[in-house]
């Protein structure tokens, strides 16, 4: 634990120019899917973080040749040799990612059966995999559960099905769409997750030969396809580093410019962004012209001066407000004048980190009541998952322990506005999603080493 920390001298407003690559919500599931073609895939702009680690590792085992392209960032995917790995070498990974639930549909559909480790990920909530599991049998796929994971296997093939989820999960929703493509027969899905990274999943998916039609209403219909090539693609960029980036920046009063970051996929948060008092800036993509260089295009984001405003919101599914924006904006909360109102109505566990912040001088109130209109799923179910953010508070500095990826980072971002020295544990775990996040926060002028 002693080398897994980062001290953090706050109090510098964060300056200058940094970049976001391909968005982990996409990459990982891409990488996935190259499992389905028969023939390579290349995949662009991939991050360096821990999760892309973890899916070549597991794809390694099961015959899947991955190597480095010539470009930064690009990874090749020969899917020629897919064979079973042992039950020994894919608990190497248990509980280090939750993406290994998504290579049962593409192992069922190469292999005829799969294991699945006990999965890992962020621990904030339960986030069962039953609508996976229910999805996977609707599909024809037998799941036998046993301690050390769950075995599939399809012994008849797997067939098209028309399911409805419960709640628009995108994990169930690309677990469908990565078993959908090849079953025979047309698949159905009903209040499905329709975030920009489904939507570039689909894409993907799109190019290796699939029929996808996205309808209105949450409504996707599959049609399979008896077998599925290699993919060339270049994923959309992450919108939740840009909008954490953006977050710190408004926070520690500062000017943080993030190439990549595009307009499209981030309009909630830019609203809200907006209605705190920050300031932003779209810079479109500018090609070389008459021998002058061309200019990446980004978002600028910046404190005016002067003081933030409170606000209302509750995050929800796409094109609501995402909710891993909210905690990294939480912490620029602390500074507006006023009271404002989080309802978190994806995960009812959410709200844990507000502790540690409360500890530096914030005043934060957690609820379990509704604290707005949206229909939630943990109303008088006593989960604190709403919170009331009192402001301007001046922050002070702690020591700090990351629970959680997203969390992790809002914590950061706290230990970078404060006034003094913070001494935050785990930082290693910012690694899963933030690529390269200590050689960034250098660029910006931000004063944190490892001790």
């Amino acid at each position: 634990m002693t080398e897994d920390v980062l001290v953090v001298h706050g109090g510098t407003p964060l300056e200058g120019r940094i970049r976001v690559r391909g968005a982990k919500n996409l990459v990982s599931k891409a990488m996935v899917a190259a499992l389905l073609g028969d023939s390579p895939s290349r995949l662009f702009d991939v991050p360096k973080i821990r999760d892309v680690e973890v899916v070549r590792g597991l794809l390694g085992l099961h015959g899947v040749k991955v190597t480095d392209g010539e470009e930064d960032g690009e990874l090749v995917f020969d899917p020629a040799n897919v064979e079973s790995a042992s039950t020994d070498q894919i608990n190497v990974h248990a509980g280090s990612s939750r993406i290994p639930i998504l290579f049962c549909g593409p192992l069922l559909h190469r292999l005829g059966h799969a294991f699945i480790p006990d999965l890992g990920g962020c621990h904030i909530g339960p986030r069962p995999i039953d609508f996976h599991l229910q999805a996977l049998r609707e599909f024809g796929a037998t799941v036998d559960k046993r301690p050390e994971g769950l075995h599939l296997s399809a012994p008849n093939g797997l067939r098209g099905t028309k399911f409805s989820l419960p709640y628009p999960s995108v994990g169930a929703t690309e677990q469908v769409l990565l078993t959908a493509v090849m079953a025979e027969g047309v698949t159905e899905l009903r209040n499905a997750a329709v975030e920009p990274e489904i939507l570039d999943l689909i894409c993907v998916l799109q190019k290796m030969g699939a029929i996808i039609k996205v309808h209105t209403d949450r409504v996707i219909e599959i049609q399979g396809v008896p077998k599925l090539h290699g993919y060339t693609h270049r994923p959309i960029p992450d919108r939740i580093e840009a909008a954490s980036w953006a977050a710190a920046a408004l926070a520690t009063r500062g000017h943080v410019e993030v190439l990549g970051a595009q307009q499209a996929d981030m309009m909630t948060f830019l609203n809200i962004f907006r209605s705190v008092g920050g300031e932003y800036e779209v810079t479109d993509l500018r090609p070389p012209r008459n021998g002058q260089p061309g200019q990446e295009g980004g978002i600028r984001f910046w404190h005016p001066g002067g003081e933030l405003k409170s606000v209302a919101l509750e995050t929800d599914v796409h094109p609501g407000f995402m909710t891993d924006w909210q905690q990294p904006l939480v912490v620029a909360l602390t500074q507006a004048r006023g009271l404002s109102i989080v309802h978190e109505t994806v995960y009812e566990q959410r709200l844990g980190y507000t502790e540690a912040l409360n500890s530096m001088g914030a005043n934060i109130q957690v609820y379990r009541d509704c604290l707005g209109g949206t229909p939630c799923r943990f109303g008088r179910r006593n989960f604190k998952h709403s919170a009331v953010i009192a402001g301007p508070s001046k922050l002070h500095a702690a020591d700090l322990v990351i629970p959680d990826l997203r969390a992790g980072f809002s914590h950061l971002i706290a230990a970078l506005a404060a006034e003094g020295t913070s001494r935050v544990y785990g930082v290693d775990l910012i690694n899963r999603g933030y690529e390269d996040f200590e050689a960034k926060l250098a660029d910006l002028g931000a004063h944190a080493e490892r001790p």
